[in-house]
């Protein structure tokens, strides 16, 4: 598991003063580019190597409000990760006081430069390694 911190942004936000929900996607993608760094394989990386991640799906739960100057806590999950395909979880938590907030989940596939699938085991053992390795 990886923990990311995230400040809120006014810009966040709604008329009513809580964080818009489509912004819950984009802490995923920051939180699971913050876990990818951790474990020694930007996407940067990735794609320099000529591998593409796209989102093939995106889950999220909205169970209590994050407001306007409130600190998330993002804890990053693989959840299942087999080279060819990866399922990462977001449990996102009110830093203050611990309660969960929001849960949600993104799949993705690895594929190369002509967008064809690619095993990692295959293809890039040291980025299959490097995600086993951070169960």
């Amino acid at each position: 598991m990886y923990t990311y911190i995230h400040k809120t942004q006014y810009y966040e936000t709604d008329q009513m003063g809580v964080i818009h929900h489509s912004n819950y996607i984009r802490w995923f993608e920051e939180a699971r580019t913050a876990f990818m760094d951790d474990r020694g394989y930007a996407y940067a990386r990735l794609e320099h190597e000529g591998i593409i991640s796209p989102v093939l799906t995106v889950e999220c739960e909205y169970r209590k409000m994050i407001h306007y100057g409130d600190t998330a806590r993002i804890e990053v999950s693989l959840e299942k990760f087999n080279g060819i395909k990866m399922i990462v979880g977001y449990k996102v938590y009110l830093d203050s006081t611990g309660e969960l907030c929001t849960v949600g989940k993104s799949s993705h596939c690895f594929l190369n430069r002509d967008h064809k699938p690619v095993s990692m085991k295959k293809s890039n053992p040291e980025f299959y390694e490097a995600m086993l390795g951070s169960k």
